[in-house]
């Protein structure tokens, strides 16, 4: 038998230029930008069109991208019927989403164009998204904005109201910060289904499928709940010894491959302090949630090195900007979708049929009983 690596741990599965993640020096290069450098500076059409062209636009390229993104906003009736049909059974948002994707079929001429499916998923996931809730609330979608960016766009679709800079700062900053992290589970995903030579929206609504699992993409709601949970400081030590003495997960720390505090992490919390006005009593209450949950997380479970990852930063800038919980992880999908759909190309690109092995542990030498005698 051949050795097993549980849950595909330290196996090299790809070549990438897409980005690298370094659990033990806590690092993240995302096209060949440290984290910090690239994302709270770039907008994010210029972080997509980083990850897909391996270079930053120029100002005419990236007036163009723009452009092609905003002439794919717009969903025909027969996708926002979906999404309705979807509200009237209170379906998940990230089951809408999903069933959304997958209807983006019928958006493209060409199914198997990779470059114009990437474009539709990458400019309709916020339509999605947003008419989906709109829908949920008893509310008639919105129309996108023609004169909006990516980010203003999706946070005007949703209330109806042109943002604020610093919300859409804030928005920017977190989709640039999850556009893509590696080999991670829904990107694997989306390069095993597109390496059998299926197409880009199959690819991705695999992906959608794989990060709506709360052990990967599902975990900023219940790390934002905790904190609501708490309310004040003083019951940040009981609230959280009682959930660890109960064997509980904190969502927002521990991370399968980060031994060392989530470099998104930092730059959210950045993100956060330009947003929140100084003194404000929730985030000082997030500020302390976190402390204590470290310290007690080393006292219950010592030398497991468990930091703070991306969701719990996440939840707050989220909330900051004023998204309910429930679209946190869609959000997070209009984010890496960029990612998932410049991997899915470079493996169309550049890889092979993804085909693991596996080790066969059942009987060998079964015989066959008739029916009438079992």
């Amino acid at each position: 038998m051949q050795p097993v690596n549980t849950g595909l741990e330290g196996v090299v599965a790809a070549e990438t230029r897409l980005s690298h993640v370094d659990g033990l020096a806590g690092e993240l290069i995302i096209g060949g930008f440290p984290l910090e450098e690239l994302v709270l500076n770039a907008s994010f059409e210029e972080v997509t069109y980083l990850l897909w062209h391996d270079r930053l636009p120029t100002n005419r390229e990236l007036d163009t991208f723009k452009a092609q993104l905003k002439s794919h906003r717009a969903l025909p009736d027969i996708i926002l019927n979906v999404l309705q049909a979807a509200a009237a059974k209170q379906l998940p948002t990230m089951d809408a989403l999903r069933m959304g994707a997958s209807a983006l079929s019928l958006l493209v001429d060409d199914i198997n164009d990779p470059e114009e499916t990437a474009l539709t998923a990458v400019a309709a996931f916020p339509s999605i998204v947003a008419a989906y809730h709109r829908y949920a609330q008893g509310q008639n979608p919105i129309a996108p904005h023609p004169d909006l960016d990516h980010a203003a766009n999706y946070l005007y679709m949703i209330t109806g109201q042109e943002p604020e800079p610093e919300q859409t700062r804030a928005l920017q900053t977190y989709l640039n910060t999850v556009s893509d992290h590696g080999l991670n589970a829904s990107t694997f995903t989306a390069r095993v289904i597109i390496s059998t030579q299926s197409d880009m929206i199959s690819a991705i609504t695999g992906a959608i499928g794989a990060l709506k699992g709360p052990l990967h993409g599902g975990a900023p709601g219940p790390a934002l709940d905790m904190v609501f949970e708490i309310g004040k400081p003083e019951n940040a030590e009981p609230v959280i010894r009682e959930m660890l003495e109960r064997g509980d997960r904190l969502m927002g720390f521990g991370h399968r491959v980060y031994k060392v505090r989530d470099p998104r992490a930092d730059v959210l919390k950045t993100a956060a302090e330009r947003f929140f006005p100084e003194g404000d009593e929730f985030y000082a209450l997030v500020q302390y949630v976190e402390q204590v949950a470290l310290d007690l997380l080393e006292e219950y479970k010592p030398g497991r090195r468990l930091q703070t990852n991306v969701e719990f930063y996440t939840a707050l800038v989220l909330h900051g900007i004023g998204l309910p919980t429930d679209l946190f992880s869609p959000t997070f999908a209009v984010g890496r979708v960029g990612g998932w759909t410049a991997h899915a190309r470079e493996q169309l690109a550049h890889g092979r049929l993804i085909r693991p092995a596996s080790n066969y542990t059942g009987e060998r030498e079964r015989k066959w009983v008739a029916i009438e005698q079992r």
